[in-house]
């Protein structure tokens, strides 16, 4: 059995980022990535970064953010949050980001619908790609051990301690345990739940609720208005601030907000000239998929769930706690879509979801990397436990009589789309609910055998999380 002194559990830019912050604390941390290395650069970007660049203080930035997400939106984290988006960028800078600029060299900065201040930057459509590719890098210097194609599966409990946790390799095709005196989450959201276990299953979140810990803000659910209507593509909001229009369609002009009430389309025709290479991804992905050119046509969009920001309570530390936050369930720490330090309320702004990915787990890792130094190992026994617990399941699947995974993964996201579009009535939530028992009671059937490379293993465990992940959403 092996045995870290850190543990982080993610791909994507708050994984690296907490990886990072912990190497320059003094330890080095063990990045476990569910897909190949690089996957964490795959995902759509669905704004940029939004910093204070032409204000005095973030003071305007954290307003904005809190009206954005209404009365549930936890002020203090909000202000935290949006007081280092301008350390983050020149941060990023340092390292290597080649941000659009504008006349006179700085950061290009453009406003977009819930922002009183031009706030959004980045590097067109291509912010996500970039600034994890920067990441990596900085990781790689770091000597970050990272290993891929591992599914965790638990994490091993000490009451309210972690002492690790037990994953599939799928290289191996074996169930192994690692003992950590703190492991770090920092997955995708769990916007799968509403169409496919690729699209994001929220493994940091499906890990915290089986350890049996609570999660919080799984009843908000925003929605990304720029979807490519009769597809999953998504086009980021910093084409609003460069000259695209969203319209009715009598030519009318709206506020995103008002996409989903009335047949909207996005008009990219104006594209501002010195912003066309900057998007030229976007025009790309949009014909390829569509036929449509975006200098000459118009885009029929709708709205869709692209990520989630319900998950583990944490504090300013990114430790996960419990008792209305009183208690640190220790050694857990969360960070980017696995957290819910409360910023974000019942709607996000646009731009502060990779600043919080990159605030939270830097955060995260800085903590858990100067506070595993000095923690001690212990709970081996539990970890040896865990793994014969974790093998059984796997064998489970294999031979069970449940449902394919095909199949559960469609049901569900019929059902909790039954349930959460719309008014969310006692009666929808609870039919939803009894559904969800259902499928966990039925269970989920694994028909390929094999034990190496079993993607339709790695699909039916993220299932099961997501499951679970259902069950919180029903019931928040």
């Amino acid at each position: 059995m092996e045995s870290w002194n850190l543990v982080i559990v993610g791909s994507g830019p708050a994984a690296l980022r907490a990886a990072i912050a912990a190497a320059d604390a003094g330890t080095t941390p063990l990045l476990l990535e569910s897909s190949g290395i690089g996957a964490g650069t795959a995902g759509t970007d669905l704004a940029g970064l939004a910093v204070s660049i032409d204000e005095v203080s973030s003071s305007g930035h954290r307003d904005d953010t809190i009206s954005a997400g209404g009365e549930s939106t936890d002020k203090v984290a909000a202000a935290r949050v949006c007081g280092e988006s301008l350390s983050v960028l020149a941060e990023l800078e340092r390292w290597g980001l080649v941000l659009r600029r504008r006349e006179g060299g700085l950061p290009h900065a453009a406003q977009v619908a819930g922002h009183s201040m031009p706030r959004m930057t980045g590097c067109g459509d291509a912010t996500g790609r970039n600034i994890t590719r920067i990441l990596e890098e900085q990781a790689m210097k770091r000597g970050v051990v990272r290993r891929s194609d591992i599914q965790v599966m638990s994490l091993v409990m000490d009451g309210k301690q972690v002492r690790g946790l037990t994953a599939y390799d799928s290289n191996s095709g074996q169930v192994i345990g690692i003992q950590a005196k703190a492991v770090v989450l920092a997955t995708t959201g769990h916007q799968g739940v509403w169409s496919s276990p690729s699209d994001g299953a929220g493994l940091g979140s499906a890990l915290i609720a089986g350890a049996g810990l609570s999660l919080t803000g799984m009843a908000n659910n925003p929605t990304h208005p720029l979807t490519v209507r009769g597809t999953d593509l998504k086009i980021t909001l910093d084409v609003l601030g460069s000259g695209g229009r969203v319209r009715k369609s009598n030519g009318e002009d709206v506020d995103p907000s008002e996409v989903g009430e009335d047949d909207c389309i996005l008009d990219l025709r104006g594209l501002e000239s010195d912003a066309q290479a900057w998007f030229s991804n976007t025009r790309n992905r949009v014909k390829d998929r569509t036929g449509l050119d975006i200098s000459r046509e118009v885009i029929p969009i709708t709205t869709s769930i692209a990520t989630t920001t319900g998950g583990a309570p944490v504090d300013e530390h990114g430790r996960v706690t419990f008792s209305k936050g009183k208690k640190w369930a220790t050694g857990i720490y969360a960070a980017g879509r696995s957290a819910n330090n409360g910023m974000h309320g019942e709607s996000v702004l646009a731009g502060n979801l990779m600043l919080d990915d990159l605030v939270g787990g830097n955060n995260a890792g800085s903590h858990a990397g100067t506070w595993a130094k000095e923690a001690a190992f212990g709970g081996s026994n539990l970890v040896e436990k865990a793994i014969e617990k974790s093998s059984k399941m796997l064998d489970s699947l294999k031979s069970g009589d449940g449902a394919s995974v095909g199949q559960v993964s469609a049901t569900l996201a019929s059902v909790i789309s039954s349930c959460t579009n719309g008014s969310r009535d006692e009666s929808s939530l609870k039919a939803a609910a009894d559904a969800i028992a259902d499928m966990k009671k039925n269970g989920i059937k694994v028909t390929d055998q094999s034990s190496v490379m079993n993607t339709e293993m790695c699909s039916a465990l993220k299932l099961q999380g997501m499951l679970t992940l259902a069950e919180q959403i029903t019931k928040s």
